[in-house]
């Protein structure tokens, strides 16, 4: 497994068109690696994850992959200094029981709606974003009993982790033919990063969790879950 670090330039119209369209970001990060065996969903062997960090001209790109990608063809312009990247072996041998990081993710909080019953079968559930910071701290708490981790506790006495909304992205996809022709599906993704201090319960699930992802819309830009070690509190 292997962690980057890329600094895009803002003014490439490449990297614009993709940062209007998280599809097309998808698209172009994918392009960095080889083909995915055949019958086998690419995103999914590449175990790709990525997060957009900064503002204004100071943007990077943080992206995770099973395989060393080949940043060096990117469209010319599209980076804005030197591609870094590492192995995420050291990371991954630090992951031992009760081993305590800080750390960062964005995610993609969702519950689940169900429609009004109608009489038949069971009706399916509508996956709905969740804005209220609360529960989205306990959504991250439920996906750690999922994952092997939980949240360290501050001062207080609450849960040691902060929530930062994050502006939606949109993304356009090619909709399944109908009689009419083809058509293109929108995508909006909301999104939150979560930064804050954890413990790990189950080396195994975390580790897993580590280099698959948490939480939806990992093809988006959420789920990179990165660790740096554990701050002091008081």
């Amino acid at each position: 497994m292997y962690l980057s670090r890329v600094p895009v330039n803002p003014l490439s119209h490449a990297f614009r068109r993709d940062y209007s369209d998280v599809h097309d970001m998808h698209r172009t990060l994918m392009a960095r690696f080889p083909e995915a065996p055949q019958d086998v969903p690419a995103r999914e062997h590449q175990r790709l994850l990525w997060r957009l960090e900064g503002q204004g001209r100071e943007l990077v790109m943080y992206v995770q992959s099973r395989e060393h990608p080949n940043w060096g063809s990117l469209p010319e312009g599209y980076l804005g200094g030197r591609a870094l990247v590492r192995s995420l072996q050291p990371v991954l041998s630090a992951v031992t029981d009760k081993a305590e990081f800080s750390f960062r993710l964005t995610a993609n909080p969702t519950r689940s709606v169900l429609p009004p019953p109608n009489g038949q079968k069971r009706p399916r559930g509508t996956r709905r974003p969740i804005h209220d910071p609360e529960l989205q701290v306990q959504w991250l708490i439920r996906q750690g009993e999922r994952h092997g981790f939980a949240l360290l506790e501050s001062s207080t006495g609450d849960p040691d982790v902060v929530a930062l909304p994050r502006h939606p992205v949109v993304g356009y996809k090619e909709a399944p033919p109908n009689g009419s022709g083809r058509s293109r599906l929108k995508i909006t993704v909301s999104s939150v990063t979560f930064d804050g201090r954890l413990r790990v319960t189950d080396p195994e699930a975390f580790r897993a969790a580590l280099q698959s992802g948490i939480g939806r819309a990992k093809a988006y830009g959420c789920g990179l879950l990165s660790l740096a070690p554990a701050r002091r509190v008081g």
